[in-house]
């Protein structure tokens, strides 16, 4: 008989093209903008629009002048800014709100983040490790953000430096080998498996 209980970490991690899609942040204070920034730390051409009753952040502000593609509204919440939205970020201080917000988004199939609220969330925002090209995201599970920043900053510290380097040339090799795709997955793994051969620390 098989159990109904799931153990482990069972979300499934993706990479998705913000600057194709449209994304909606309500939350105007230090939450709405700590999503804000990292939304547009990793996709710097996401089509955002921010919405709060009041924007007590300035830096806010400031972001909507660097990027064309982020639209921010000093109005009060209303369901109309759901339409022709993907994915809705909610990052204010009232849970009153954001319940209210994911059922008019579940109506609408929007996928849905709520700020420290695991059980509205559709999906979590982890850590991310970005060097050059390489993006790592690290999940927890929702259990603790913490931990996933601690992991992040250690896996930035012990990535090195020329990850991009190596990257470069991988696509450049991919590009000029021959044969199916069996043959160059092969080689590929040839190349990186000697190259972090070369990358780990030597024994004393």
């Amino acid at each position: 008989m098989k159990s109904n209980v799931t153990e482990g970490n069972v979300l499934f991690p993706i990479f998705i093209k913000l600057h194709q899609i449209n994304t909606l942040i309500v939350g105007g204070g230090y939450v709405g903008l700590e999503k804000l920034e990292a939304v547009l730390r990793n996709s710097p051409k996401a089509n955002v629009t921010l919405i709060g009753k009041e924007i007590l952040q300035k830096e806010i502000w400031k972001l909507a002048k660097k990027h064309k593609n982020l639209k921010v509204l000093e109005k009060p919440y209303h369901k109309k800014y759901l339409k022709k939205r993907d994915m809705v970020i909610l990052a204010t201080d009232s849970r009153k709100l954001h319940e209210k917000v994911k059922k008019q988004c579940n109506k609408r199939n929007l996928l849905v983040n709520v700020a420290d609220t695991p059980d509205l969330c559709d999906f979590y925002l982890g850590s991310v490790v970005i060097k050059g090209d390489l993006k790592i995201a690290i999940s927890s599970n929702g259990k603790s953000p913490t931990l996933t920043k601690r992991i992040r900053q250690y896996l930035e510290e012990a990535l090195p430096e020329e990850i991009q380097e190596m990257l470069d040339n991988l696509e450049a090799i991919r590009d000029q080998l021959k044969g199916d795709f069996e043959y160059k997955v092969k080689k590929l793994n040839e190349v990186t498996s000697s190259w972090m051969e070369d990358k780990k620390p030597k024994k004393k």
